[in-house]
Parts: structure tokens; sequence; C-alpha cells
């Protein structure tokens, strides 16, 4: 089984929503998912995985500026501001401490319901510390 966590965390690094999904699955799922759970806030840091039109538009909409290096083979150029997408680091760190726990790293849960609810137990432990 391989599966792909997709999460939103706060500026402190503290896990706030999850989306699971198949590991062969396109980010944009785990994007459209995790939309309308997005809570107010000025900005939103995200890896390239998350560069598509439709994402920028809906979160501009909601007055959310993103800050999402743009992929290599877009046509068009996309600007990012590099200083404040070097603060994505406190999202790998919110990862790393999720797979602090064994049961995450190694994903022994066959079952997509188990490996979630590790995960959502890992997290509440991570945001309380």
């Amino acid at each position: 089984m391989n599966t792909k966590l997709h999460a939103i965390c706060d500026s402190k690094g503290r896990p706030i929503n999850f989306f699971v999904s198949a590991g062969q699955v396109s980010d944009y799922i785990g994007a459209r998912a995790l939309l309308s759970s997005l809570p107010d806030v000025d900005w939103l840091l995200g890896d390239q995985g998350y560069d598509a039109d439709w994402f920028r538009e809906a979160l501009q909409d909601r007055g959310i500026r993103a800050c999402i290096p743009g992929q290599k083979q877009r046509k068009t150029a996309v600007k990012h501001d590099k200083r404040r997408y070097k603060r994505r680091n406190r999202i790998e760190i919110m990862f790393g401490r999720l797979k602090d726990r064994q049961r995450v790293a190694t994903r022994c849960d066959r079952c997509p319901k188990a490996f979630f609810s590790a995960i959502a137990l890992a997290a509440t432990v991570i945001y309380w510390l």
C-alpha cells in the first residue's frame, strides 16, 4: 500500500488538518480536499506539487496569497517570495515529528483508516506539546 499525506499546519508547525490519498494520485486531489478547511491566513506556503492555476485562483478568491514555486514545465514563470518560502521548513519539521512515531514512519498499518488514526493520534500529541 502506498499513501500520500497532505497536511495543513499553522505558523508554529503544529498540525491542523490532514488528508490521506493514494500514492499514485496527484497532489491536486489533496489540495482540493483541504481547500475548504483552510483557516483565515494571509499566506499559504506549498511545494511545487500544488502549483496549479485553479488552486492559485481559489486561494486568491479567499484572500490568501500563494507562495508556491512554479513547476519547471510551466510556459509562463510564476514568481514567489523566496524569503518567505524558506519558512516552509516548519512544515517539513512537522512531518518529521509525525515520523518520529514508528507506526507512522513505517506505515505498518495495511488499512488506510488505521493509518489515518495513527496519524491523528500523533498529530494530537504534537499539537499539545
